[in-house]
């Protein structure tokens, strides 16, 4: 059985391409993550803020792409980020705070 992931492209109100991702991100299912964010050159903002769980399996969809992703992630998710190393590589906010990166 496949673990929820929702992905929901769009654009913010700014214009910015941007990806809402919800659920849970793990070994089963990162390879969906990763053909969005393969979809999706240049710039983007991949809003984290109704993933419930993530892995090293979605860490690494992320690493992968850290030079262009901006993220904003909840709480629960802010010090994965920065254990990991991934919040020093990608622009990281935490939800609802637009004043600067995080990390």
């Amino acid at each position: 059985m496949t673990t929820p992931l929702t992905l929901a492209p769009g654009r913010g109100p700014d214009g910015a391409a941007r990806l809402a991702v919800g659920g849970e991100i793990d070994m089963s299912n990162a390879g969906r993550l990763a053909e969005a964010l393969d979809s999706r050159p240049g710039p983007l903002v991949v809003d984290l803020t109704e993933v419930e769980y993530l892995d090293s399996a979605g860490l690494s969809v992320l690493f992968a792409h850290a030079e262009r992703l901006e993220l904003v992630v909840p709480p629960l998710l802010e010090p994965v980020l920065t254990v990991s190393g991934l919040a020093a590589l990608a622009t990281v906010h935490r939800s609802g705070v637009r004043d600067g990166p995080q990390g």
